[in-house]
């Protein structure tokens, strides 16, 4: 891997995973207000929008314009399905009916489900190296989460299985961005696979209005859609594809772990709650499996 490519995809893996890391607490905000799915909506026109905004500023300056063909378009829809209408549905589902300490340890299974998958998919061998990036950043993963907080009733079965079933088809969706990306335009299929979480996403939505309905609109929740809309999606997903895009996928995929580590960090920084050394021991093990990963 050339160094320059390896920064940039490493960087912006863990800027997206940072991000979604931090966006619980305006999550939380908003859907005291706007349903799940209501507000997945929501946030994938807003993303494609400004995904959107940002191509035609770039296709003005260019000299040569190129229209995406049918065959690129579906194969970027259908990606998109897989991941913003099939995988984040899961993880709606998985939230509502399991716990968030479940949520955290059963997705953190995530980058093992792309070093699955890549062989198959683009051909990438799982390396010895490779392996044990991963398993040191899951063990450090795991110290950040503490696994002692999982609740495993029977009564929350069906919530773990949809947790399950999330982090295996964002594994899916991350390998197969991975693979359209090699012959794809990345802004514009990033766009396209906005607008395919959109069919689920509009139907389940339409269907929360008519049972729950909405609540009041502030300028607070406003600014939240905002970020949910901008940076949460159209920013993050983009950098998330392009560190797929840039690295190899089982690489890439270490840098998810981001994700509780920042969303212990804001706790600690907003709640005034405990950092443990448990904590430290993680977010250690955790950056020792990426640089790991990287040296190949």
């Amino acid at each position: 891997m050339q160094k320059h490519h390896t920064f940039a995809g490493i960087f912006s893996g863990l800027a997206a995973a940072a991000i979604w890391g931090g966006m619980y607490v305006v999550s939380k905000v908003v859907l005291e207000v706007i349903p799940p799915f209501s507000l997945l909506t929501l946030r994938l026109v807003m993303g494609a929008m400004a995904l959107g905004i940002v191509i035609y500023f770039r296709n003005k300056r260019a000299t040569v314009k190129v229209a995406p063909t049918k065959e690129f378009f579906w194969q970027s829809f259908l990606v998109g399905f897989v991941g913003y209408g099939i995988s984040l549905g899961f993880q709606f589902v998985g939230t509502k009916l399991s716990t968030a300490s479940n949520g955290s340890l059963v997705t953190s299974a995530t980058p093992a489900f792309v070093l699955l998958f890549a062989p198959f998919l683009l051909g990438e061998k799982s390396t010895p190296r490779r392996i044990i990036a991963l398993v040191v950043s899951t063990l450090g993963v795991l110290a950040v989460i503490d696994p002692r907080n999982a609740e495993l009733s029977s009564s929350l079965f069906w919530g773990n299985m949809s947790l399950l079933a999330a982090a295996l088809t964002w594994a899916l969706y991350s390998v197969l961005v991975r693979k359209v990306s090699k012959s794809m335009d990345l802004l514009t299929s990033s766009t396209i696979m906005l607008l395919g979480g959109l069919p689920s996403s509009i139907a389940f939505g339409i269907w929360e209005i008519n049972t729950q309905g909405i609540g009041e609109i502030t300028w607070g929740i406003i600014g939240g859609l905002l970020f949910l809309g901008i940076i949460s999606t159209a920013i993050a997903m983009f950098l998330w594809n392009y560190a797929f895009a840039e690295l190899p996928a089982a690489v890439a995929s270490l840098t998810f772990f981001a994700q509780p580590v920042v969303g212990t960090l804001l706790g600690w920084f907003f709640l005034a709650e405990k950092i443990t050394p448990l904590f430290l021991a993680g977010g250690i093990l955790i950056s020792i499996g990426i640089l790991i990963a990287t040296r190949e």
